[in-house]
């Protein structure tokens, strides 16, 4: 994953005692359109002279909007593209887009406007579920108010939101039992055809799909990645997947771990990524008596990647590991958290489960789902869902 320092030109405000969150005006959020226009490298700009349908040309205010809308659009793209490590473009300006995935599953980019619910509806959908968190929702004006009351006021059609976090594989890893759960539920309440979307349709709706797909509907991984693909050009972020599913069935245990930033001559020293993602920072905290920076956090079994921003620069620690550069030549540290105590059957299971092709057996199958039963009313896992009705 390349750290997305264009997420941060402008200070943090602060969020939090331990953690500061860009403006969410750099929080970069939806775009869609109706031929799905992903995994292109580069490709033509619209031309600068927009048209109305009858061939005449806009009004200059017009024309300044879809400019702007132009201009966010291709700001999210090169933000996604970056955080993904895949090309990807999304196009809000073009209107909603989407795909049938399987007759019953559709996966898309966002809605904009109640117009969309109609052809929604058209199309025989019974529920929409928004995988939004509100800075999305901001960053392109969509009025998810507006959007909600007319989905009541037709009364044949549901919304629901069920947010998970942009361009961030761990905030998905942890969501996603939630997520499902819900998901299913709505399923079997509302029948009918489902649509799961986010901002662009590219990332983490399709790895809901995809997580649906492979807990409730029997596909394994690979099968359902491959249906997924070949319908829609997208990127879920697989191993989110995968180590969900192992939390599920083996526990989700925390270890801790320690990164340190020697140095005595700057004046503020941070980490973005980790478990917080790309878009947030966390201040590391100076030992006078050992001259460096210092960062304890507790973290699940998995994989992460960081980068340091010490006095405002985005570097790498020379002394703790780093990936290998990728295309674009990106490299950040990354630290390998493994759990302690663990049976060497739990061991293998994870292993199998985030391995390569890896599958279910029934009896896993049905641990999953007797899981996510329980798991909404627990709400172990800290998701905010909302449902209108």
């Amino acid at each position: 994953m390349n750290c997305l320092q264009n997420l941060l030109k402008e200070p943090p405000i602060v969020g939090s005692r331990s953690m500061r969150r860009p403006s969410p005006l750099n929080l970069v959020t939806p775009l869609p359109f109706h031929s799905i226009h992903t995994m292109v490298r580069g490709g033509s700009r619209r031309s600068n002279t927009v048209k109305t349908a009858s061939g005449a040309s806009t009004s200059s205010a017009e024309s300044g909007a879809v400019e702007a809308g132009t201009e966010k659009s291709d700001t999210y793209s090169t933000n996604m593209t970056q955080a993904m490590g895949a090309v990807l473009t999304y196009r809000h300006e073009l209107g909603m887009n989407y795909n049938f995935i399987r007759p019953d599953l559709i996966v898309g980019s966002c809605l904009q406007s109640p117009l969309d619910v109609d052809k929604l509806r058209d199309i025989g959908v019974k529920t929409v579920f928004c995988l939004q968190q509100d800075p999305d929702l901001e960053y392109f004006g969509v009025d998810i108010c507006a959007i909600q009351e007319y989905c009541l006021q037709c009364k044949d059609i549901e919304h629901c939101r069920a947010e998970i976090r942009d361009f961030d594989a761990f905030d998905l890893r942890l969501r996603l039992p939630a997520v499902i759960s819900k998901l299913h539920k709505l399923v079997n309440h509302n029948g009918g055809v489902t649509y799961i979307h986010c901002t662009a349709g590219l990332g983490r709706a399709p790895a809901v799909t995809l997580a649906y797909m492979f807990w409730i509907l029997g596909y394994s991984l690979n099968e359902g990645h491959q249906l997924l693909q070949s319908k829609r050009a997208c990127f879920p972020k697989l191993e989110a997947i995968k180590l969900a599913t192992a939390d599920i069935l083996t526990g989700l245990s925390k270890n801790s771990i320690t990164l340190k930033w020697e140095s005595d001559s700057c004046s503020s020293v941070e980490i973005s990524g980790l478990d917080v993602g790309w878009g947030q920072i966390i201040p590391l905290t100076y030992n006078k008596e050992k001259r460096a920076w210092y960062l304890e956090r507790e973290l699940p079994e998995g994989r992460y990647e960081y980068k340091y921003i010490v006095d405002g620069k985005w570097v790498c620690n020379d002394n703790e590991k780093k990936t290998k550069a990728n295309a674009d030549g990106h490299v950040n540290n990354y630290v390998q958290v493994s759990r302690d105590g663990t049976s060497d059957e739990e061991r293998e299971l994870r292993e199998r489960l985030t391995g390569q092709n890896p599958d279910l057996t029934k009896e896993e199958r049905l641990m999953i789902r007797e899981y996510l039963e329980h798991c909404s009313r627990s709400d172990e896992f800290g998701l905010w869902v909302s449902h209108d009705d």
